[in-house]
């Protein structure tokens, strides 16, 4: 087997109505039930307008050389509706992988998204776009299509590992990460911490909120206050 050159052509994929579970539940709301971990760099962020609910989907997994998309070709080639295209880019910073007439591709495939750890270019058209994209930026240079490269392997993107099947959320804060075999426990936590969230929130408008928590972690922390002017 040519490792770096492969395509795999299954994954394992989540129930579709425990996807869309968490379709209106804000990324940061999901991180906070996952240890606070599992968002990706800011780095990486919404290229497209806003819409009305998160971007929600399966990982469809891309590893490509520096520069190079020839297995996002593949990828979009083998998407289906619903799936979010995951690139991980060894970094690459100065080639766009991606422009619009492969934007304009993945929205006749009706995917739910794309997330690149790498720039793309046409950002103003793609802007536009009827489906989210992640990207770090934009840059006119385009990338070579010669390869290596895989589809649905493990890969590292915005800093997360990402495996093939897990559930990718993005809004516009950002984008979250999902593991495939944690995902009902997620939905489930994530449901208690939204109702303790929104009384949060309220208390916040009104001003009743409760506020003691700030000294008494500071004073468990041992902070000093000092009673007269630094370098007094």
């Amino acid at each position: 087997m040519p490792v770096g050159f492969r395509v795999y052509l299954k994954r394992n994929l989540p129930p579709r109505e425990l996807v869309e579970s968490f379709r209106t539940i804000p990324a940061a709301n999901i991180a906070d039930c996952m240890g606070r971990h599992n968002a990706m760099l800011p780095e990486i962020r919404l290229m497209t307008k806003p819409g009305e609910c998160n971007m929600v989907g399966v990982a469809l997994t891309v590893k490509t050389c520096y520069g190079d998309n020839l297995m996002i070709h593949q990828a979009l080639d083998m998407a289906s509706e619903g799936d979010v295209i995951v690139v991980a880019n060894e970094g690459g910073r100065n080639r766009s992988l991606l422009g619009e007439i492969m934007y304009r591709y993945g929205e006749r495939k009706k995917l739910a998204g794309l997330v690149l750890d790498a720039p793309i270019r046409d950002a103003l058209q793609i802007h536009s776009g009827s489906f989210p994209l992640y990207a770090t930026g934009s840059t006119p240079g385009g990338p070579y299509k010669e390869g290596p490269g895989e589809v649905n392997v493990p890969v590292s993107c915005g800093g997360v590992h990402v495996n093939p099947g897990d559930i990718i959320v993005g809004d516009p804060d950002g984008v979250i990460v999902i593991p495939r075999q944690d995902a009902g426990e997620v939905l489930e936590a994530v449901k208690a911490f939204q109702q303790n969230d929104q009384r949060k929130l309220q208390a916040a408008i009104n001003g009743t909120a409760d506020r003691s928590w700030v000294m008494k972690q500071l004073e468990t922390k041992k902070c000093e206050f000092v009673d007269k002017l630094y370098n007094e």
